[in-house]
């Protein structure tokens, strides 16, 4: 970095951090016929809609004000979700960069006419950039992780952030080398 940019970032003032609890947030909806795919079961587009409804809304919770999604990693399915149940979607902050927030989500069913547990369902982790009214990215507050399960989350986070990273320097790389031996792509 050189010495102009760190003099310029030292003049931003500190933002005030946010515990996780501050934005996280929960999601219901009834799954109805509307919701199906050709097997009879919703749609995995569905729920990944509630799931990116969810985490766009804790996104923009901590940061306090818009937030685009960047990526969705891991979207897992763990059980068919039916017509009648009622889905959950639960959301928080794991981890916070300069400009982006990794939101996770757990989605849970249960069905709307009986008093039995909710099953999880599927789980998923989405990184979301804030933005300012140019769409141009901004800072965001510190998340402050509270329990246990939170830190433990917080540096699963770190973990798929450098992998991430990685990844996508890898692809890059092979993208440059196979550019200069002469293939297009």
């Amino acid at each position: 970095m050189t010495e102009q940019a760190s003099a310029a970032e030292s003049d931003i003032p500190e933002i005030p951090g946010k515990p996780t609890s501050a934005s996280r947030t929960t999601l219901s909806h009834i799954m109805t016929h509307s919701d199906t795919n050709l097997l009879g079961t919703v749609h995995g587009g569905v729920i990944m809609k509630l799931v990116d409804d969810a985490a766009g809304a804790v996104a923009g919770r901590h940061s306090g004000g818009p937030a685009v999604t960047a990526s969705m990693d891991e979207m897992v399915f763990l059980e068919p979700v039916r017509v009648g149940d009622l889905v959950h979607v639960k959301a928080q902050v794991n981890w916070t960069g300069r400009t982006s927030m990794e939101v996770g989500v757990r989605v849970l069913a249960e069905r709307w006419n009986e008093s039995t547990p909710a099953t999880q369902v599927g789980s998923a982790y989405l990184v979301f950039a804030a933005v300012d009214a140019d769409g141009k990215p901004r800072r965001v507050p510190p998340v402050l992780p509270e329990t246990e399960r939170d830190k433990r989350r917080y540096q699963e986070a770190q973990i798929r952030r450098t992998h991430r990273l990685a990844r996508r320097r890898a692809i890059m790389e092979l993208r440059e080398r196979r550019a200069a031996e002469g293939f297009e792509d």
